[in-house]
C-alpha cells in the first residue's frame, strides 16, 4: 500500500526537488507540514527529519468529490520525505489502494490511477540522479 522511493540526494535537495516537480506535473502543492520542527516545539524530542507534502491536482479532486462527498476525508494526497536509517526515503500512499478500500466504483478507480501514476512521477522527479 505503502509506496517508496530511496533518495541519493541529501534530505534539503529532495525536499526542493520534490516541491519543483509538483508544478511541472500539473498539480499545486497546498501545504508543507515540517513534522521534525512541529514535534520538537511540542517538547517532544524527535530526532529525524520529517516533511509531509499535501498535494493536489483540483480537476482530480473535482472529480472524485462529484462521486463521492465524503472522500473528502482522503484529501489532499500527500508525498513524505524522511529520514530512516541514514537514508532519505520519498513515500507515498498509493491512491488506488487507499480508494479501493473505500470505495468499489469504476469512476474513482480511473481517477485514482491516474494520479497515483502522476505522483508516481513527482516522485522519480525528486530522487533522479
Amino acid at each position: 500500500m505503502i509506496e517508496e522511493r530511496r533518495s541519493p540526494h541529501d534530505f534539503e535537495t529532495t525536499c526542493s526537488r520534490l516541491a519543483a516537480a509538483v508544478p511541472e506535473h500539473q498539480f499545486g502543492l497546498l501545504h508543507t507540514h515540517d513534522i521534525h520542527a512541529t514535534l520538537n516545539a511540542k517538547g517532544v524530542d524527535f530526532t529525524p527529519e520529517c516533511r509531509v507534502f499535501e498535494v493536489c491536482n483540483p480537476k482530480k479532486a473535482a472529480d472524485v468529490l462529484a462521486v463521492r462527498m465524503d472522500l473528502a476525508n482522503a484529501l489532499p494526497c500527500r508525498i513524505a520525505v524522511y529520514e530512516q536509517d541514514g537514508e532519505v526515503i520519498v513515500s507515498m500512499i498509493r491512491p488506488t489502494e487507499m480508494l479501493r478500500i473505500l470505495s468499489d466504483d469504476r469512476r474513482l478507480a480511473e481517477v485514482a490511477g491516474d494520479v497515483e501514476q502522476t505522483m508516481q512521477r513527482i516522485m522519480e522527479s525528486a530522487v533522479a540522479a
